[in-house]
């Protein structure tokens, strides 16, 4: 029996997209193993949205070329969005690189790889040059229905969350942005399609759902129509709220357009969704934000979290920033750190611009240096640290509600799970009894970023 090994660097979209794959592997008679040596296919789903993640994939492949000499027939693939924008560059800079699929072409995965690892396994493998039959893929081209053929699942034992897509690509073209490219228009899958999944993953025992999209409070806007004046997103909320067994509901990332007054209201009538949003913001000045193409001032931003605070009065926000975008003058960058300190996020990615290939950013004058950027950088960070420290010393001795998600990943031995503002608890219990429940813990203290507590 053949195995597979996927590797995925990047966000969670591209670890939704690598379970897609994974289960047609299993369907189509693979095993999946997380040991690459032993694999006969070894699969890289790739991120071009910051360079960080992009180099690691590269740097991952170049290595992989040393078991070309001692297991000739392994078939190798780069997937996902450096896929989709480097495309036959990618197989002229690595001589044993087989395969290049793109973020339309994730369901064709199974059969360009097994299509060329059976044609090596029939050969002599005595032979390497026989070994290495079968020629290269490349497959970047744009499909229609592509958004709907994420939609599988491959459930772990007391598994309690998952992903769900409901939504590929993104119209925005923010300047500092590949994603519209590597992943291409906004397309939405249909409502009835995604409860049918929510309604499987609730009977297999998944209690939270989280509903990803790259502008996911857009989902629909260009196939549905809005009823009694809610958009399709809401509409879609409500009907997954609906499903048995789903106790929690989470979505990501939502953006300023489209984030109107039946979203906010949403969060007064639907229980299950929970008291996080992650919102970016991306900068505090309006000057940056006008660069950057985001169709919003700062005070917009603003009056949409302190809405959102009035409708759910525990509602935590976390936001991404980014720092040293092209002729961000000191200035700039203090609205951001005004504008942190005055909503109080509960944390923060804080990014480095970075210069992406092929966005308009790129070229814009007013580079600034790696110096002043990593200044910035360090500058926010001690703001946004300093900001959810005392938030989550704040908890303590307190009552959390957590949804216990298993064995906490630091240390076996203990479990871990998040209160419904996505802080992440570490506690003592059973595994096998508690995974999957809702728990009330006291907390008992803090570290920092992790709460520790017992159960009530």
């Amino acid at each position: 029996m053949p195995k597979v090994h996927v590797r995925t660097y990047g966000c969670q979209m591209n670890e939704r997209d690598s379970e897609q794959v994974v289960q047609m592997f299993i369907e189509g008679g693979y095993t999946v193993t997380a040991n690459e040596a032993e694999a006969d296919a070894i699969l890289i789903n790739t991120c071009s949205v910051r360079d960080q993640a992009e180099q690691k994939a590269l740097g991952k492949m170049g290595m992989l070329a040393a078991h070309r000499r001692t297991r000739p027939h392994v078939v190798y693939g780069f997937m996902g969005c450096m896929a989709q924008s480097r495309g036959d560059e990618l197989l002229a800079r690595f001589a044993h690189l087989d395969l290049v699929i793109g973020t339309q072409k994730y369901h064709k995965a199974f059969a360009y790889v097994d299509a060329i690892l059976r044609q090596r396994l029939e050969a002599r493998m005595d032979d390497p040059a026989l070994a290495l039959m079968g020629g290269t893929v490349c497959d970047i081209a744009e499909e229609d229905g592509s958004q709907n053929t994420i939609r599988d699942h491959q459930p772990k034992p007391l598994q309690a969350t998952a992903f769900v897509s409901i939504m590929q690509g993104c119209n925005m073209r923010c300047t500092f942005c590949i994603v519209p490219d590597t992943r291409g228009r906004e397309r939405s899958r249909p409502i009835r399609e995604i409860v049918a999944e929510v309604r499987q993953l609730a009977a297999q025992g998944v209690r939270e759902v989280t509903l990803l999209g790259q502008i996911v409070n857009l989902y629909g806007r260009s196939e549905f129509s809005r009823v009694e004046g809610k958009s399709p997103f809401v509409q879609l909320l409500e009907a997954v709220h609906d499903v048995d067994g789903i106790e929690r509901i989470r979505f990501t990332s939502p953006h300023p357009i489209g984030y109107r007054e039946d979203l906010v209201r949403a969060f007064t009538y639907l229980p299950k969704l929970c008291s996080h949003i992650h919102f970016p913001m991306q900068s505090g000045s309006d000057r940056i934000l006008e660069a950057m193409r985001r169709p919003y001032k700062s005070a917009k931003f603003i009056a949409i979290c302190e809405a959102m605070q009035a409708a759910r009065s525990d509602l935590a926000i976390t936001t991404d920033v980014i720092v040293g975008f092209p002729g961000e003058t000191e200035e700039d960058f203090q609205a951001s750190v005004d504008t942190v300190e005055r909503l109080q996020f509960d944390n923060a990615f804080v990014f480095r611009y970075s210069q992406r290939r092929n966005t308009p950013a790129a070229e814009l004058p007013g580079q600034l240096t790696e110096p002043i950027k990593e200044q910035r950088n360090q500058i926010l960070l001690e703001t946004v640290n300093r900001i959810a420290i005392a938030k989550h010393q704040a908890l303590v001795g307190t009552r959390q509600q957590v949804l216990c998600e298993g064995p906490s990943k630091n240390n076996s031995a203990r479990l871990s799970g998040r209160t419904t503002q996505n802080k992440g608890v570490v506690f003592e219990g059973d595994a096998s009894r508690l995974t999957g429940h809702l728990l009330d813990l006291h907390i008992d203290h803090s570290t920092g970023f992790t709460l520790y507590g017992s159960v009530c």
